[in-house]
C-alpha cells in the first residue's frame, strides 16, 4: 500500500512547515516517488487521461466559438487539465462541487451536459438548472465566493451526519480575497468536510502571483486555519490525484477541512473578454510552462505503460469534437429568453408592481 503524500498529524504538530511540493512524475513522465504511488488500475489511469483530453479539447472547441461569437464569457483551461480533471477524479458521486468559472471541465466530468455549460456561457437560465440529485452548483462569478459557499455547505453535511463531502475551487488570485480567509477560518474552526484547492495558475489576469501576496506558498495560508496545506506539481496528474484522496478520506473521517495549492499555469488568457497574456507575459515564460504542460507528461507515462497511443487519442478527440459539436447545436436552438421570464425567476413572490411589469412584458412578447 502506498505511503500517503503528506503527515497531516505531524504538520499540524507544527513539525513540519516547508510545504515541500509532492510531486510522483517529473517532467518526462518517469515515476521520481514511487513510494506515494496512488492505487489506480490500467483502467482508472486510462480514465484521467480521457478526462485530461477531453478538457484539452473543450477549451479548443469553446475559443473556436467564443471567436465565431456563439459563446459568451468562457475562461480558457489550457494547461491547467491535471489540477482539474485529475482532482476532481478523486471525489464521490454525490461529494458536492463549487466550481468558479474556469472549472467548467469539472462539472462536465461530474455529469453536466456540455450544452448546460454552454448556457451558462452563453448567459442563458438554462445554465443554472440543475437536477435537484446533482450535487453541483453553477460556476461562481464572484472571486472567491463559491469557497464561502461551499463551507456553509459542508458544515450542513456535517450537520446532517453526511459521509460525503465539498470540494471546490479558486485560483492564486482568490486566495486574496476575503471571502476565502472567511471560509478556510470558519471550517477550520468547526472541522468541516471540504477540501479547498488553490489553482496557482501564476496570475491572477495580469497580476502576477509574486505581487499577490508575501507568503512563500499558498498552501501555508492553511496554517492560521488550523487545517493541513498541501502543495502539489499541479502538472502531474498522479500527485494530483494521490493528494486529492488523501485530503479527501481525511475530510469524510471527520478531521476537518484541507488546503491544496496546485503549482500549475494559465497557458493562455485569462478569459475571452479581451485579455491580452501578451502584455505581461514574455514568449520564453510562455514556452517554458508549454514544454512542461500536463497532456506530455501523463501521456509519456502511459504510453511506456502500454495504454496509451496516438491512434487512441485522435479518435478520442474526434469523438469529443463531435459531442460539443451536438451540444452546441442544442444550446442554440434553445427558446430565446424573455424579460417577463427573468422577473418571475428572480421575485418568487413578486410584488404588484412587478406583477404589472410581468403582465406589461408579456403582452409585448405575445404580439
Amino acid at each position: 500500500m502506498a505511503k500517503q503524500p503528506v503527515d497531516y498529524q505531524a504538520q499540524l504538530a507544527g513539525i513540519d512547515e516547508q510545504f515541500q511540493m509532492v510531486r510522483i512524475l517529473d517532467e518526462e513522465g518517469k515515476v521520481v516517488n514511487p513510494d506515494i504511488m496512488p492505487d489506480l488500475t490500467d483502467d482508472q489511469l486510462v480514465e484521467i487521461m480521457k478526462r485530461m483530453v477531453f478538457s484539452r479539447t473543450l477549451h479548443e472547441r469553446s475559443m473556436a466559438l467564443a471567436r465565431q461569437g456563439r459563446l459568451g464569457f468562457y475562461a480558457p483551461t489550457y494547461g491547467q487539465e491535471a489540477s482539474q480533471m485529475a482532482s476532481s477524479y478523486a471525489f464521490e458521486q454525490d461529494d458536492w462541487l463549487f466550481p468558479g468559472y474556469r472549472d467548467i471541465p469539472q462539472l462536465v466530468a461530474k455529469g453536466l451536459p456540455v450544452d448546460k455549460a454552454f448556457h451558462w456561457s452563453r448567459g442563458h437560465v438554462e445554465g443554472n438548472n440543475y437536477p435537484e440529485d446533482f450535487h453541483a452548483m453553477p460556476p461562481q462569478i464572484i472571486i472567491g465566493a463559491q469557497l464561502i459557499q461551499g463551507m456553509g455547505n459542508a458544515v450542513g453535511q456535517k450537520l446532517n451526519g453526511s459521509k460525503n463531502v465539498t470540494y471546490t475551487y479558486t485560483g492564486d488570485g482568490g486566495s486574496s480575497q476575503g471571502d476565502s480567509y472567511e471560509a478556510w477560518n470558519y471550517a477550520g474552526r468547526y472541522k468541516a468536510p471540504i477540501v479547498f484547492f488553490i489553482q496557482n495558475n501564476g496570475f491572477a489576469i495580469s497580476t502576477p502571483r509574486q505581487k499577490q501576496s508575501a507568503a512563500k506558498s499558498l498552501a501555508q495560508k492553511a496554517v492560521a486555519a488550523g487545517m493541513p496545506g498541501v502543495q502539489v506539481d499541479g502538472n502531474d496528474a498522479l500527485a494530483v490525484y494521490a493528494v486529492a484522496k488523501q485530503a479527501r478520506e481525511w475530510a469524510a473521517a471527520g478531521n476537518g477541512p484541507v488546503l491544496i495549492e496546485t503549482i500549475t499555469n494559465r497557458l493562455g488568457a485569462h478569459s475571452t473578454s479581451g485579455d491580452d497574456p501578451k502584455i505581461y507575459r514574455t514568449d520564453e515564460d510562455i514556452q517554458s510552462w508549454t514544454s512542461r504542460e500536463p497532456l506530455i507528461r501523463f501521456r509519456a507515462y502511459l504510453e511506456e505503460k502500454g495504454l496509451w497511443d496516438e491512434q487512441t487519442e485522435s479518435d478520442y478527440v474526434e469523438s469529443v469534437k463531435e459531442e460539443v459539436q451536438a451540444a452546441i447545436k442544442k444550446a442554440e436552438a434553445a427558446p430565446k429568453q424573455k424579460v417577463s421570464d427573468f422577473l418571475k425567476n428572480m421575485f418568487e413572490e413578486p410584488g404588484q408592481n412587478i406583477k404589472e411589469q410581468i403582465e406589461k412584458y408579456e403582452a409585448k412578447e405575445s404580439e
